[in-house]
């Protein structure tokens, strides 16, 4: 498989770079990555995947688009509201770039659904707003050993992981977060300031192009919070929990 002329000159600027070049192009044609969630968070990072030339791109939401989402969602338009978030996305994202391959999933997913989904996948995406979702697509992760770059942002506070799920003993969400209950905190009633999930989504987008390349990044296997109104990041190394239902020892024992 080579890159044809159009691709080429479409993606010159990633060919000049030393870690991805014709090679790495070619992996991002040839990868399938899934989003969950075309919202703040998916927005941008899809918008970016599709701009790099991630071959086949499914994008995962039964929203529909509402006027407080322009704030921040900045793919639609004011003649969007109302419409599927997923179709209004496919059919932006197909405009940007036609040479890759978009399918909407315009429905909520079930166990069985998301676990078929993920196990398509190349890359998951979590750019969800709940824990419930955010708790399903780890352990669809885990299940199926797929890579996961998982999003949150609230206020001026943002979040970003990055599991690989390459090695036995590294840690999931679940082990970060075993006993969370849904924050009372959200978008809807601390407010959420636009440019920081544009932050973390264009983050979550970096990470998973390093995935797809085998690029190296400080950002696998830790988690980091930013606090956009101070400009600061803090970085915490995750450890696996051994009593993990998820992915620990009691998980894997026969």
């Amino acid at each position: 498989m080579s890159l044809s002329d159009q691709e080429s000159l479409r993606y010159s600027r990633h060919l000049l770079l030393e870690q991805i070049g014709e090679q790495g192009q070619l992996k991002l044609k040839d990868a399938h990555v899934l989003v969950i969630g075309m919202g703040g968070l998916g927005v941008p990072a899809a918008t970016y995947l599709a701009g790099a030339g991630v071959g086949h791109l499914v994008l995962a939401d039964f929203d529909e688009i509402d006027s407080s989402n322009l704030q921040r969602q900045v793919l639609y338009r004011e003649q969007d509201i109302g419409q599927s978030k997923v179709l209004t996305a496919k059919s932006q994202l197909e405009a940007l770039n036609s040479l890759i391959q978009i399918r909407a999933v315009n429905r909520r997913m079930d166990e069985m659904l998301l676990g078929m989904e993920v196990a398509q996948a190349d890359v998951v995406l979590d750019c969800s707003d709940n824990l419930a979702t955010r708790y399903a697509v780890n352990q669809a992760c885990v299940k199926a050993g797929k890579p996961l770059v998982s999003g949150a942002a609230v206020a001026f506070s943002g979040q970003l992981m990055v599991f690989p799920f390459n090695r036995p003993e590294q840690a999931c969400y679940h082990c970060l977060f075993p006993n969370a209950q849904e924050q009372q905190l959200n978008c809807a009633n601390a407010g959420i300031l636009g440019p920081v999930v544009g932050t973390i989504g264009s983050l979550q987008a970096l990470e998973t192009i390093k995935l797809i390349c085998s690029m190296d990044s400080a950002a696998q296997g830790r988690f980091s919070s930013f606090d956009a109104q101070h400009l600061e990041w803090m970085h915490i190394k995750m450890q696996q929990d051994p009593s993990c239902p998820v992915c620990g020892q009691a998980h894997s024992a026969p």
